[in-house]
């Protein structure tokens, strides 16, 4: 005879509840992010003019290991549609035991716009925010982007965010787009173009036109030196130096502003075993942040951002728990093992959430014209297995925090070679 008790039928109630308030939550982002997205496109073409005069920028390309790569980003970087006499190019090899090196002064003795800064072996390794404040000091310039060793950006993604920049004295940073470069390699790698897209259409456009809210990537960004400088540089002891970053800034009373229309594509894991080991890095990135300040979070300037931390701790936390808790439920009443009391139509709830997690996502794809027949099957397919490996990976993080002291050395990706993706990322 199956179990049942008042218990059971509570924590299932408040399963529901916690699941259905971040669906919900969702939704509200997905429809911000679609005015959003319609807002900028129809500012764009104002704010954007070839005849305003172009402050310097000075960009950062920590490097290590990166000879597959590394020569096509700095081509991609120069050619950019920017003043060449406004543009620095740093980039910082940490100690790199491959081609690297030799790549970086064969194309540096062409084009006096390179730095190079080959670290010394007793400075190597120390991770990519240690890389970037060793750059920091090397510039010249008031604007100081940020790119992967891997980036393609599109020609004018580096003036659209200096144009966003300047619109606003407040703003302390900008950000861009990424998107997949490799998202036609594998099943794994139309998953993470489909979730990346989510993301930044649901939550990060959705979220800064609700709440003026958006967290720094670790790439396509822009941050004035002056912030900079007054912050102490990047946190070389966090394991996301970005999303770490990103709370200084507002901390400190500056915004951080989103330009989904400067663009830049970038490689994504193509093996389960890079992605989840990328995936966990994020997942102990978060808890590092919400640990350093969680207990100053609802004291902080914005609002706003104290809430984004109450989001990230439910997201984690608490919604994790409810999931497992509903996944567990689900099991041990198909056992006949448990019976759920309270009545509904659950069969329905059920249905409606995949069903709205679903056109959510199609909406998405529809942004950037790929809402074709296999994207859409690969994000009905992603609710089943993608999704439910956030849960192993969150445990994973969890568990790595308690036995193990992580300081920033280097964890990036695997790259693979490059060629032909080009044409392969307009394709679907």
């Amino acid at each position: 005879m199956p179990f049942t008790s008042i218990a059971v039928d509570i924590f299932f109630l408040a399963a529901v509840t916690i699941i259905w308030g971040m669906i919900l939550y969702q939704l509200v982002l997905t429809i911000h992010g679609y005015r959003y997205r319609h807002e900028t496109e129809r500012a764009l073409a104002d704010e954007v003019r070839s005849d305003q005069p172009m402050p310097g920028v000075s960009i950062l390309v920590p490097a290590r290991n990166e000879a597959v790569v590394i020569e096509q980003t700095v081509q991609r970087l120069l050619a950019l549609d920017y003043p060449a006499d406004r543009i620095e190019l740093i980039v910082i090899n940490d100690g790199s035991t491959d081609e690297t090196g030799s790549i970086l002064d064969r194309v540096a003795a062409k084009d006096s716009r390179i730095q190079l800064l080959h670290l010394p072996r007793a400075e190597t390794g120390h991770g990519k925010a240690f890389a970037l404040n060793l750059g920091l000091k090397k510039a010249q310039y008031s604007m100081i982007a940020v790119y992967d060793a891997d980036n393609r950006p599109e020609p004018d993604s580096l003036k659209k965010l200096v144009v966003h920049l300047m619109s606003d004295s407040r703003l302390g940073a900008v950000l861009g787009k990424f998107r997949t470069l490799n998202r036609g390699r594998n099943l794994l790698t139309r998953f993470i173009n489909v979730e990346t897209l989510g993301f930044q259409w649901i939550v990060q456009a959705g979220r800064y036109r609700a709440f003026k809210v958006a967290i720094l990537p670790g790439t396509n960004c822009m941050i004035r030196r002056e912030v900079l400088e007054a912050l102490g540089g990047w946190d070389e002891s966090a394991i996301t130096e970005d999303s770490e970053l990103s709370v200084r800034i507002y901390r400190g009373g500056w915004k951080i502003g989103f330009v989904p229309g400067a663009v830049t594509w970038e490689q994504e894991p193509e093996t389960l075993k890079a992605w989840i080991r990328q995936r966990t890095r994020w997942v102990r990135g978060t808890n590092h942040v919400i640990r350093k300040f969680g207990k100053e979070a609802l004291g902080l300037k914005s609002r706003m951002v104290s809430l984004e931390f109450v989001y990230l701790f439910i997201l984690y936390y608490i919604f994790l728990g409810a999931i497992v808790t509903s996944h567990l439920l689900f099991i041990f009443s198909g056992l006949g093992l448990l019976r759920i009391s309270v009545p509904g139509p659950y069969t329905a709830v059920w249905i409606s959430a995949f069903f709205l997690f679903l056109l959510e996502l199609v909406l998405i794809l529809s942004y950037e014209e790929e809402d074709s027949m296999k994207n859409i099957g690969a994000a009905a397919l992603m609710y089943f297995t993608y999704c439910q490996l956030w849960i192993y990976v969150v445990f994973r993080g969890m568990i790595l925090d308690l036995t193990r002291k992580r300081m920033g050395i280097w964890d990036k990706t695997d790259r693979v070679n490059m060629d032909g993706m080009e044409e392969e990322s307009r394709c679907d």
